[in-house]
C-alpha cells in the first residue's frame, strides 16, 4: 500500500541549486514561464529557499552552498557540462515555449520536433547549464492511437 499523499498538487517537486540563484529564478521565469510561489532570501544576496510553480507542477530551488547537504550537489559547470538528470515539463505549444526559451537566452540542445511516442519536444540548457525538456506529451493521458 503507497503512503504517497493524495490531495496534493503534485507528489514529486524537483529540487535544485544555482550558484545564482536571484538570476536563476528572473531566467526561469522569464524564460520558460514559471511564477514565483515562494522566495526567501538568504544572506549576503542569496536564496535560503524559493518555490516556482508552473501549471500544477512546482520546483524548489536555493543558491548552493558549502554545507553538509551542499557538498553532495555539484553544477554542471563543474562535470563539463554533463548532469546526471533532467526535468522534463508538459506544455501546452511546444513551438510558442521554444520560441520564448530562445528569446530568453536557453541554449538549446535539441530544437523541437514530432517525437515518435506522439507530441512535439525541444530540449535546453538554463545559463548555468542545467537541462530542460518540454513538451506536450503527457504521460498522464492515454496513447493516441
Amino acid at each position: 500500500m503507497s503512503t504517497a499523499p493524495t490531495s496534493t498538487r503534485a507528489t514529486i517537486i524537483p529540487a535544485m541549486h544555482y550558484r545564482d540563484a536571484p538570476a536563476a529564478i528572473e531566467f526561469l521565469c522569464a524564460a520558460f514561464g514559471f511564477e514565483r510561489h515562494l522566495v526567501v532570501p538568504g544572506e549576503n544576496g542569496t536564496i535560503a529557499h524559493a518555490q516556482l510553480r508552473f501549471g500544477n507542477g512546482m520546483i524548489m530551488l536555493g543558491s548552493a552552498r558549502d554545507d553538509e547537504f551542499g557538498v553532495l550537489l555539484t553544477s554542471p559547470d563543474q562535470t563539463g557540462g554533463k548532469v546526471t538528470q533532467t526535468v522534463y515539463v508538459v506544455v501546452a505549444d511546444a513551438d510558442a515555449h521554444f520560441a520564448r526559451a530562445r528569446a530568453a537566452g536557453a541554449a538549446i540542445v535539441t530544437p523541437v520536433a514530432d517525437q515518435s511516442y506522439g507530441g512535439r519536444l525541444y530540449t535546453c540548457r538554463d545559463p548555468e547549464g542545467h537541462i530542460w525538456s518540454f513538451g506536450t506529451y503527457d504521460p498522464w493521458q492515454p496513447p493516441a492511437h
